[in-house]
Protein backbone atom coordinates (compact mmCIF):
# COMPACT_ATOMS: atom_id res chain seq x y z
CA UNK A 1 0.00 0.00 0.00
CA UNK A 2 2.83 2.55 1.12
CA UNK A 3 4.88 1.49 -2.54
CA UNK A 4 0.87 2.02 -4.10
CA UNK A 5 1.02 5.84 -2.38
CA UNK A 6 5.20 6.51 -3.48
CA UNK A 7 4.16 5.75 -6.92
CA UNK A 8 1.42 7.72 -7.27
CA UNK A 9 3.04 10.64 -5.70
CA UNK A 10 5.92 10.02 -8.57
CA UNK A 11 2.90 10.15 -11.41
CA UNK A 12 1.15 13.00 -9.93
CA UNK A 13 4.29 14.93 -9.86
CA UNK A 14 5.02 14.13 -13.20
CA UNK A 15 1.60 15.30 -14.74
CA UNK A 16 2.27 18.46 -12.72
CA UNK A 17 5.71 18.55 -14.80
CA UNK A 18 4.27 18.30 -17.92
CA UNK A 19 1.77 21.14 -17.28
CA UNK A 20 4.18 23.09 -17.47
CA UNK A 21 5.37 22.11 -20.56
CA UNK A 22 1.79 22.94 -21.36
CA UNK A 23 2.12 26.14 -20.34
CA UNK A 24 5.17 26.78 -22.12
CA UNK A 25 4.13 25.32 -25.18
CA UNK A 26 0.78 27.87 -25.06
CA UNK A 27 2.72 30.80 -24.23
CA UNK A 28 5.44 30.35 -27.22
CA UNK A 29 2.84 29.34 -29.66
CA UNK A 30 5.89 27.04 -31.17
CA UNK A 31 8.23 23.84 -30.21
CA UNK A 32 11.83 24.24 -29.13
CA UNK A 33 13.97 21.16 -28.14
CA UNK A 34 11.48 18.70 -28.00
CA UNK A 35 10.65 16.31 -30.37
CA UNK A 36 7.24 14.51 -30.65
CA UNK A 37 8.11 11.17 -30.97
CA UNK A 38 9.95 10.97 -27.28
CA UNK A 39 6.60 12.58 -25.99
CA UNK A 40 4.24 9.42 -27.74
CA UNK A 41 6.86 7.01 -26.49
CA UNK A 42 6.00 8.09 -22.82
CA UNK A 43 2.06 8.46 -24.00
CA UNK A 44 2.54 4.96 -24.99
CA UNK A 45 3.89 3.91 -22.08
CA UNK A 46 1.62 6.05 -19.53
CA UNK A 47 -1.26 3.94 -21.23
CA UNK A 48 0.89 0.71 -20.54
CA UNK A 49 1.02 1.52 -17.31
CA UNK A 50 -3.23 2.47 -16.54
CA UNK A 51 -3.25 -1.20 -17.66
CA UNK A 52 -0.77 -2.57 -15.58
CA UNK A 53 -1.11 -0.53 -12.17
CA UNK A 54 -4.70 -1.55 -12.39
CA UNK A 55 -3.96 -4.74 -13.28
CA UNK A 56 -1.61 -4.89 -9.50
CA UNK A 57 -4.68 -3.18 -7.97
CA UNK A 58 -2.27 -0.63 -7.38
CA UNK A 59 -4.97 2.35 -7.88
CA UNK A 60 -3.67 5.23 -6.43
CA UNK A 61 -1.06 4.61 -9.00
CA UNK A 62 -3.42 4.49 -11.73
CA UNK A 63 -5.09 7.98 -10.84
CA UNK A 64 -1.24 9.26 -10.99
CA UNK A 65 -1.38 7.59 -14.24
CA UNK A 66 -4.46 9.15 -15.34
CA UNK A 67 -2.63 12.63 -14.97
CA UNK A 68 0.39 11.68 -16.82
CA UNK A 69 -1.51 10.45 -19.80
CA UNK A 70 -3.92 13.28 -20.04
CA UNK A 71 -1.12 15.75 -19.76
CA UNK A 72 0.80 14.06 -22.07
CA UNK A 73 -1.97 13.51 -24.35
CA UNK A 74 -2.42 17.59 -24.56
CA UNK A 75 1.25 18.14 -24.72
CA UNK A 76 1.40 15.43 -27.83
CA UNK A 77 -1.80 17.33 -29.41
CA UNK A 78 0.13 20.99 -29.29
CA UNK A 79 3.34 19.66 -30.31
CA UNK A 80 1.54 18.14 -33.35
CA UNK A 81 -0.38 21.55 -33.71
CA UNK A 82 1.60 23.90 -33.61
CA UNK A 83 4.56 21.95 -35.58
CA UNK A 84 1.89 21.97 -38.64
CA UNK A 85 0.87 25.85 -38.11
CA UNK A 86 3.92 27.43 -37.22
CA UNK A 87 2.76 30.71 -36.80
CA UNK A 88 -0.09 29.55 -34.17
CA UNK A 89 -2.41 30.46 -36.74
Amino acid sequence: MIADLINALFEFSGGFFILLSIRKILKDKQVHGIHWLQVLFFTGWGFWNLYYYFSLSQYASWLGGVSVCLANSVWLYLIIYYLRNPKGE
